[in-house]
Order: C-alpha cells, then sequence, then structure tokens
C-alpha cells in the first residue's frame, strides 16, 4: 500500500521536475519585448538562432552583437509580462533584463519616435478605490507619505515586495540596476533613431511618413504601468503631476518587480509610439508602432554590444 502511494505520488511530481529541467546552460542577457512589432524589429538580429516552446511561448536563443542573449516576447499586459519573466528566469541562466518596447508619452517635452529609459517603475493601479465621504474622497487604510497624490478615487497604495536581501516593504517605485542605467548613460546618446516610416501599400510609391523633428534619446525620470490601453488627455496630465511620469506602459513595472524579487539586474529601453491621450486628432500608435519598435531595437542593440562580456 505504501508502495503504491509513493509511486502515484511520484507520478504526480516527476513530471513538472522534467519540465522544470534548465533549457540552456549558458549564462544569457534576456533580451524581452512584449508584442509582434517589438520581436520584428529584433529577431534578425539574432545569429545563430535556437527555438525553445516553453508554455507556447518562443525563446530564441543566439547572439545579439556577440553577446549570449536569449530574445522572448512576454505578452501584453502586466499578468502576462509577470508570469513569463518569471518563467525565463526558471528556465534560463540568466544574467540581466534588457526590456525593448514601445510605450505612450506622459512628458509633454517627449514626441513620437523618442527614446526614455526610466530609472524606476512603479504601478499606478496598484491603488485603492476610496469612498465617496460628506468630506471627501476616504479610504480605510493610511497613506503612506511617500505615495503619488490621488486621482479623484484613485489613490495609490504600492506593492509589497522584498528579495533574499531586503525585507518585503511597501514600494511605490522600483528602482532600474544602477550599473546598467549608468551603462545607459553612456551608450545611449549615440545611437542614431530612425524618423521617417518606410512606404506601405497605403502610401503613395516613394512616399514616407515622417516625424517633425528627429526623435531623441532621454535616460532617467519614471515609468509607469499598469494593465490598460490609457489614451486620455486628462489622466495623462494627473500621472505626469503626480508620478512625475515621462512614459506609460502595460508590462515594465511587473518585468522589474519580478527582476527585485529574484535579485536579477534589469532595464527598460521604451520608444514612444503615441501621447496617450496627448496625440492632437487621434492615438498614433497604429501608425508608429513599427518605427517605435524599430528605434527601440537600435538603443537596445547598442546598448547590448557595450555589455561586459
Amino acid at each position: 500500500m505504501i508502495r503504491r502511494l509513493a509511486l502515484a505520488l511520484a507520478a504526480l511530481v516527476l513530471p513538472d521536475a522534467v519540465q522544470a529541467a534548465p533549457l540552456d546552460p549558458t549564462p544569457r542577457t534576456v533580451v524581452m519585448t512584449a508584442f509582434r512589432p517589438e520581436w520584428n524589429a529584433l529577431v534578425q538580429t539574432i545569429h545563430n538562432p535556437v527555438e525553445h516552446k516553453v508554455n507556447g511561448l518562443t525563446f530564441l536563443t543566439g547572439e545579439l552583437e556577440g553577446k549570449p542573449v536569449v530574445l522572448m516576447q512576454s505578452g501584453v499586459s502586466v499578468v502576462n509580462a509577470a508570469m513569463n519573466t518569471q518563467l525565463v528566469l526558471d528556465r534560463f541562466t540568466v544574467k540581466r533584463i534588457v526590456f525593448s518596447g514601445i510605450a505612450g508619452g506622459v512628458d509633454p517635452k517627449l514626441s513620437i519616435g523618442d527614446v526614455v529609459v526610466p530609472e524606476d517603475w512603479g504601478q499606478y493601479l496598484e491603488a485603492a478605490f476610496a469612498r465617496k465621504t460628506k468630506s471627501g474622497w476616504g479610504t480605510p487604510e493610511k497613506r503612506a507619505e511617500e505615495a503619488p497624490a490621488n486621482w479623484f478615487f484613485i489613490f495609490p497604495r504600492g506593492t509589497v515586495v522584498g528579495n533574499a536581501q531586503a525585507a518585503p516593504k511597501r514600494m511605490f517605485r522600483i528602482p532600474v540596476d544602477p550599473g546598467l542605467l549608468a551603462l545607459a548613460r553612456t551608450v545611449v546618446p549615440g545611437t542614431r533613431l530612425e524618423r521617417c516610416v518606410p512606404p506601405s501599400e497605403k502610401m503613395l510609391p516613394g512616399s514616407a511618413l515622417c516625424l517633425p523633428r528627429e526623435p531623441r534619446l532621454e535616460v532617467g525620470g519614471t515609468g509607469v504601468t499598469a494593465g490598460i490601453f490609457a489614451d486620455n488627455a486628462e489622466f495623462r496630465v494627473y500621472l505626469h503631476k503626480a508620478w512625475d511620469a515621462r512614459v506609460l506602459d502595460m508590462e515594465s513595472a511587473a518585468v522589474m518587480q519580478v527582476a527585485y524579487s529574484n535579485m536579477v539586474p534589469a532595464i527598460v529601453f521604451r520608444s514612444l509610439s503615441d501621447l496617450a491621450g496627448g496625440d492632437k486628432h487621434q492615438n498614433m500608435e497604429d501608425t508608429f508602432e513599427h518605427l517605435a519598435s524599430v528605434n527601440s531595437a537600435h538603443v537596445v542593440r547598442a546598448f547590448v554590444a557595450a555589455l561586459p562580456d
């Protein structure tokens, strides 16, 4: 009876143990993208590619700018990003995470095509939805002094996170790895960016859609994340004022939280495809997602080339 029970338990446990075996022993930089346009901007630059399939995802090992990497898509939004960041950490030998993607611009000084490398990331909808009272909005918990200001009934409350060296604490912003950020400050300014969208079937032969000015590169400030596609001018102003946010997206803060918990260095590069509600007539992501993906990829390739062996 005991032997049969032991065999039954082994049958339950063994498949998971086999599934969790490392897919590749080489220490690699994870080059992470969220979705297909960002992946397409990088996949052709991977040398000696080898595909690995896990949970329906493709992980592509190879070399980028002479450095061992694994290219992947996190999937769109915070749950996919967190889940698949942990997955790549569990199945590969990861030295660091470098994210390449597009974003909505929040800082009014920025324009479409610009590339921003924030120094920290926050989750603006890790929040309490307040109750309306006679004296205004009220929440049942005491607000932290460092909490960003509320937007009507939405009160940011941060996330409690820790790692092997730091006890869990409430954090509103998770910092980018300081060494990677310092390298970005050195490498990023000299990278050439694209100003024009290549001609398509919808355009006149030989024509191209060009930005009114050359895109710029910026390092520093805060990026913010939520599982929301934000295209609201009023909320954009709030995020810039309350969070000092420069860009917003749907993945980066989740990736940074998982990296922090696992003590893996991480950094995020985001190029503006739209202005998150600040676009003059309509949201421009569909028009400029390719250009923004390529601009982020240009900077990430230069950054990876500069990484220590």
